[in-house]
């Protein structure tokens, strides 16, 4: 089992604060480790009170340049009928993580059947009392945050498979983890506008994670083009 006193400092550190996801894809502009490194630095330097980060290499190349805690995941591929990706589907992957040095690995605990057919709740169990880190529940829904013993749940999968506005953070599901879920909610998805931020806080939640409004910049360009008569012209 993790240290819960270096546990509870950590979290105390991460209470009230923004966690900045620095990540990116295979034909992004800033795929590779030293840009998502870049991103880290940028973000702590901005004021930000952690990191959540994708893969082994960009883990540990965030690591050489900043002290912040970072939330450590691995998208694996993987197709059904919900969505082609996993997040952190298997033991060894929470295992290289963790050699890696996340602070906090976070799991996808959705009812959905995994690669090598690990039960879920066996599986963050197994990563915090073997590997001795403490694990964030990604969920869907309120039953994925309440399928495990994860230390910590998040909204990260809310608009996953549905048509909900990519551009507003869901309220509904945030809200009733905060009442009913009895461990500390991170926010994440969607939070786009500065006022969201105090929005989210205003609830309860223990921290906000914000990717995409700032580490893709393109995307960000995107949203200014749309209301100049270029962008105008095209759509």
């Amino acid at each position: 089992m993790y240290d819960i006193n270096a546990y509870n400092q950590m979290m105390q550190k991460l209470k009230g604060g923004i966690i900045v996801s620095c990540q990116s894809k295979e034909g992004d502009p800033t795929h590779c480790p030293e840009f998502m490194a870049a991103f880290a630095k940028s973000a702590e330097i901005g004021g930000a009170a952690g990191i959540r980060a994708n893969s082994v290499v960009d883990i540990e190349a965030i690591k050489k340049v900043t002290d912040l805690p970072v939330i450590g995941i691995w998208k694996r591929h993987w197709e059904d009928a919900w969505w082609n990706i996993m997040i952190t589907p298997t033991f060894a992957d929470c295992k290289e993580l963790a050699d890696a040095g996340a602070d906090i690995i976070a799991i996808e605990t959705t009812g959905r059947k995994r690669p090598n057919n690990e039960d879920v709740k066996e599986l963050v169990d197994r990563v915090r009392n073997e590997l001795n880190v403490p694990v964030m529940a990604d969920c869907h829904d309120m039953e994925d945050a309440m399928r495990t013993n994860a230390d910590i749940i998040a909204p990260t999968l809310s608009g996953v498979g549905t048509t909900e506005d990519e551009y507003t953070p869901p309220w509904a599901l945030i809200e009733k983890m905060v009442k009913e879920g009895g461990r500390p909610v991170i926010a994440e998805g969607h939070f786009w506008e500065p006022p969201y931020v105090e929005r989210g806080f205003g609830l309860g939640v223990h921290a906000i994670v914000i990717g995409s409004a700032i580490t893709r910049p393109w995307m960000i360009t995107e949203r200014f083009v749309q209301f100049s008569p270029q962008g105008k012209a095209k759509s």
